[in-house]
């Protein structure tokens, strides 16, 4: 008899285990076990499906039971639940339409994800408040709007699943709110980006509140009440404010558990059962970049983890190195995508990190339909290793963050990025791409040619100089009109094409802050002011569409 292999998990990595499992042993015996009623569905898809962009239930659902069987010869058991490991005998009981009953097992491969918070809210038990993990919360979600017919939703977090099913909700007509205990939504993202998606949301109709969290949903009066005591337009709501990793059995099994929270693998994902492999959102896991034990809940690792770790419970010893953590996400009209680490995350690792941010049409500019999208390098300033990026706008984000990516892999510098020979059309992007040229930026700063701050260094360094600290001179040399249109309070101006020939009304004794619209001008106006002797000067990067990201600032 062949390899006796049991996953526990049929989703994702559990599927991908199974199918994997099965291709490199026709001998093997698979079985594998999913608490709910679906195995291999696409929970990435759900929002879509609820807005109705994937306008059929059938396209959700990858792989079922009887496909599993006779595509790949694994025994399939769903409605069936992992109650309890017995590790010195192999084998697992379980609880399943026919009762409990034990599984004998060689190798088993734990990939039960995570579940969804759900705090113990006054009216959190309600017909009318949902989550959404499954196809049957998504069937219970769209049951309701088709027949209740509510006016009104909530959302609680403003996380991907919250965001996705904003627009959703939009889209299926319903006058939609975002709360978000935290200062900005998508706190993955630096918060510049947060601001930039919140933007778009309300754009599209969708009010978004922030630093206030869920107290009470009364579903009576079709409300939610808001921490501050504010009430809400409710009449459905749908709590997205977190996941937890599924660690009960585990716990209970005794397998180690780490210090991100997430369970305990070493390279090939074996756990501390040299018997027991696992994948999936409900493991902890090596950050590429920072070297850190993390939990990265994304559908690509755990994919790649479920066939990694099929491989090894069959012999193999592949090695998972970890991940990045890239993501990508639609809002509406908007994307918005990441990798690595972001700033506050790149300092906290111990790196002297630096930001470079970029506005620049998603292809060349005087070819029609450009879409500006904005691009931020995350970088070391010591050994100009590039660290992380993030993005936003239209067509060509996810592009670029793809490229970043493969950048961090393969642990390129700043000065890689700017030799990149990347396509171009004009239809496409740039002779220089805004990779390069984010890059260009970056290798200004380090080596002082051009020394950059970002928009919270310059928001400090105005309380600073308030506070009786170094002066500080903000110089916008952007137009006129531009500037009359709103400033920061206290701003001078001078107009780029003017500025050589107004330099003695500069001050060479404090720090002047150079910023136009997006970075470009302020970057030629840096330069005047180096050639002409002045010393103590920097470009923020990013500029004024930076200043109105991050907020905070006194405008005129």
């Amino acid at each position: 008899m062949g390899t006796r292999i049991v996953i526990v998990g049929g989703v994702a990595g559990g599927a991908t285990a199974a199918a994997r499992a099965r291709r490199l042993s026709e001998k093997a015996d698979i079985t594998l076990i999913e608490r709910g009623p679906y195995v291999s569905f696409a929970n990435c898809g759900l929002p879509y499906y609820v807005s109705g962009a994937i306008a059929k239930r059938s396209k959700l659902l990858l792989q079922t039971p009887e496909g599993f069987d006779s595509r790949y010869a694994v025994k399939v058991l769903v409605d069936t639940e992992a109650l309890e490991i017995d590790r010195a005998g192999k084998r697992l009981k379980v609880a399943g339409p026919g009762g409990e009953s034990w599984i004998e097992y060689d190798r088993l491969i734990l990939a039960q994800g995570g579940n969804p918070v759900m705090p113990p809210l006054p009216g959190a038990d309600s017909p009318n408040v949902f989550k959404l993990w499954t196809v049957p919360d998504v069937d219970r979600i769209k049951a309701y709007i088709e027949s209740a017919a509510p006016a009104s939703a909530l959302i609680a977090g403003g996380g991907f699943i919250g965001l996705e099913m904003a627009e959703a909700f939009r889209e299926r007509g319903l006058a939609t709110t975002v709360v978000e205990l935290m200062p900005r939504i998508m706190s993955t993202m630096d918060p510049e980006f947060g601001a930039m998606i919140a933007a778009k949301l309300e754009e599209k109709g969708v009010r978004v509140i922030t630093g206030l969290g869920l107290k009470a949903i009364h579903p009576k009066e079709g409300k939610a009440e808001l921490s501050d005591g504010s009430m809400v337009d409710a009449a459905l709501v749908l709590l997205s404010i977190g996941v937890r990793p599924e660690l009960a059995l585990a716990k209970m099994a005794g397998l180690a558990i780490g210090q991100s929270g997430g369970l305990e693998v070493d390279e090939e994902l074996r756990t501390s059962d040299p018997a027991i492999y696992a994948a999936g959102d409900m493991i902890e896991l090596v950050h590429k970049v920072s070297g850190r034990k993390v939990r990265v809940p994304l559908a690509g690792p755990a994919n790649r983890q479920g066939r990694i770790a099929a491989s090894n419970a069959l012999g193999l010893h592949m090695k998972y190195r970890g991940a990045l953590g890239t993501s990508v996400f639609k809002a509406f009209d908007g994307v918005a995508a990441s990798t690595g680490l972001g700033e506050k995350a790149a300092r906290d690792a111990g790196f002297d990190a630096g930001a470079a941010i970029i506005y620049k049409d998603n292809h060349a500019g005087y070819y029609p339909g450009g879409k500006e999208l904005v691009l931020k390098l995350v970088y070391d300033r010591k050994s100009s290793r590039l660290l992380g990026a993030q993005a936003f706008g239209g067509e060509g984000v996810e592009k670029r963050i793809d490229v970043l990516a493969t950048a961090l892999h393969g642990q390129m510098t700043v000065d890689d990025l700017a030799e990149l020979d990347l396509s171009y059309a004009p239809p496409f992007s740039s002779a220089n791409d805004p990779v390069n040229l984010a890059a260009f930026i970056a290798q200004n700063d380090i080596s002082g040619y051009s020394p950059i701050e970002t928009a919270a260094g310059l928001k400090a360094a105005l309380a600073a100089a308030a506070g009786g600290g170094k002066p500080a001179l903000v110089l916008d040399v952007r137009n006129l009109g531009e500037y009359e249109a709103g400033h920061v309070a206290g701003a001078r101006n001078i107009p780029l094409d003017e500025l050589r020939f107004r330099l003695g009304e500069l001050p060479r004794d404090v720090r002047i802050h150079l910023h136009c619209r997006s970075g470009f001008r302020s970057h030629l106006g840096l330069r005047i002011l180096k050639e002409n002797g002045f010393e103590d000067v920097v470009n923020v990067t990013g500029a004024y569409m930076a200043i109105l990201a991050e907020g905070g600032f006194t405008l005129e």
